[in-house]
């Protein structure tokens, strides 16, 4: 996009209202088996009849007032695209929803997320924050007190390093989604031993479940497998689909065995 930084979040905004946004899909796959356990929305926009690279507005997007809105419009979109879906699935089905860090303890994800009707489903909800956003303390309470409403917490793009922090952080979370750079690790004869004495470690935590981001080769899949994570997302699977054909997806994996 040209022009300057306020010129593009302008455009933005105005995207926003003339419903220029529309979502895509990326299946989750359980690594032992291939079956897909749900998958992660991601919003994508249509300008003058062509698409603009995620990284080219999302970036621009966190941290300024037009972080809510956006997230908002994606909430509303997942509810009429999904929410009855979800309500025939089971509660091992979930959808994600990727949610600036600013946006919690401010009330407004409730009132998007009843307005969508996807309270009916919150069980099979995950609320996705990045590691690397700022959660003030009125957020981390927000987090914190989350889990008593049904709905999943992701700590999202966790690399390495960063692993232990987050295993002793304030934030009460279900899921941890590893970074692409962690998978990269991965695909070849000789892994690390620190790598795949951490991803043990990690995967053996009780009532946490693991994600890798970034699966693009058989190996990786098979050895993240063995290393105990549970579940991966990548182009190995499928690339990001729009809901149509990711219902199809997901049933065409259905009948895999457990």
């Amino acid at each position: 996009m040209e022009g300057s930084r306020r010129e593009r979040l302008l455009l933005i905004e105005k995207a926003i209202d003339r419903n220029e946004f529309f979502l895509e899909y990326l299946p989750t796959v359980v690594l032992k088996n291939g079956r897909c356990a749900g998958a992660e929305a991601l919003v994508r926009w249509r300008h003058d009849g062509k698409i603009i690279p995620p990284m080219e507005f999302i970036p621009l997007v966190e941290g300024t007032p037009l972080s809510g809105p956006l997230t908002y419009w994606v909430i509303e979109a997942i509810g009429r695209e999904m929410e009855h879906w979800l309500e025939k699935q089971s509660d091992s089905v979930h959808i994600g929803i990727n949610v600036p860090p600013e946006l919690f303890g401010r009330g407004g994800l409730e009132y998007a997320g009843k307005k969508a009707k996807l309270d009916r489903v919150a069980s099979k909800v995950v609320l996705e924050v990045s590691e690397r956003g700022i959660i003030d303390q009125l957020g981390i309470q927000d987090l914190n007190e989350r889990l008593s409403k049904q709905a999943l917490i992701a700590l999202d793009d966790v690399q390495l390093k960063e692993i232990n922090s987050v295993l002793l952080a304030r934030i009460k979370v279900d899921i941890i989604k590893l970074d692409k750079a962690v998978t990269d690790l991965l695909g070849h004869d000789k892994v690390d031993p620190t790598v795949a004495q951490t991803l043990r470690a990690i995967a053996s935590v009780p009532g946490l479940s693991i994600i890798a981001e970034g699966v693009e080769t058989a190996e990786q899949a098979r050895q993240l497998a063995d290393f105990g994570i549970e579940y991966g997302q990548g182009w190995h699977f499928s690339k990001p689909i729009s809901s149509r054909d990711f219902i199809e997806f997901f049933n065409e994996r259905r009948g895999l065995p457990e």
